[in-house]
């Protein structure tokens, strides 16, 4: 199973396949996508950032930015790194948004592979969704089964707390089932010669008649 390190590299890799991107800026963009999974703080991107800085999978230069004073006639500038993405980096971004194995299908591996759907194949896109689906479900039946062993052992408040949890699983099944579904609607379209035979059946077996 990928690490959290491994997953937070991964999203680093992909924020910056939309261009090169200073540390604040990528900070901000990066919440977006892990922040209901993880806290991200400096401490935890600048080590991820260095280690796959020294992997050569990105670049970092220092470019000078002004900084804005109360004095007009004088400017402050202070140097900001800006990194960019390699061309190995983007190998290996197209490589993990594309796997489809058990850690695309957890809490934040999921969360994370859904935020790049749009760069990954149609094929592994409809993989992680089953995977995650399969994930839930096992969620589901578990929980059910612990209300219904610990249902007269445990007080009310627990019970909803487990209730919540039970609720919150199953509407993520149905939202998965139309996600797969419109995935696989969209993958196997009918074709213009499937289309051509429904429309003549009625009139092929009128002539018959």
């Amino acid at each position: 199973m990928a690490r959290r390190a491994d997953i937070l590299e991964y999203a680093i890799l992909g924020m910056l396949g939309d261009g090169p991107l200073h540390g604040y800026e990528l900070r901000k963009r990066l919440a977006v996508v892990l922040g209901p999974f993880r806290p991200l703080s400096y401490g935890s991107l600048y080590p991820a950032l260095h280690r796959i800085s020294a992997r050569g999978l990105i670049t970092g230069a220092e470019v000078t930015a002004a900084i804005e004073t109360s004095a007009p006639p004088l400017s402050a500038k202070r140097a900001r790194v800006v990194y960019a993405l390699t061309g190995d980096g983007k190998e290996s971004f197209a490589a993990w948004v594309n796997e489809t194995g058990p850690e695309a299908w957890d809490d934040e591996g999921f969360a994370t592979h859904l935020a790049f759907f749009s760069r990954t194949e149609a094929r592994a896109r409809v993989r992680i969704l089953h995977g995650r689906r399969s994930r839930l479900e096992e969620r589901v039946a578990l929980l059910r089964e612990s209300m219904t062993r610990s249902r007269e052992r445990v007080d009310a408040y627990t019970l909803q707390l487990q209730q919540h949890g039970l609720e919150g699983a199953e509407r993520e099944v149905r939202w998965l089932s139309e996600l797969i579904a419109a995935e696989e609607s969209t993958a196997n379209p009918p074709t213009s010669h499937e289309s051509t035979a429904t429309n003549s059946e009625p009139s092929q077996n009128k002539e018959i008649q």
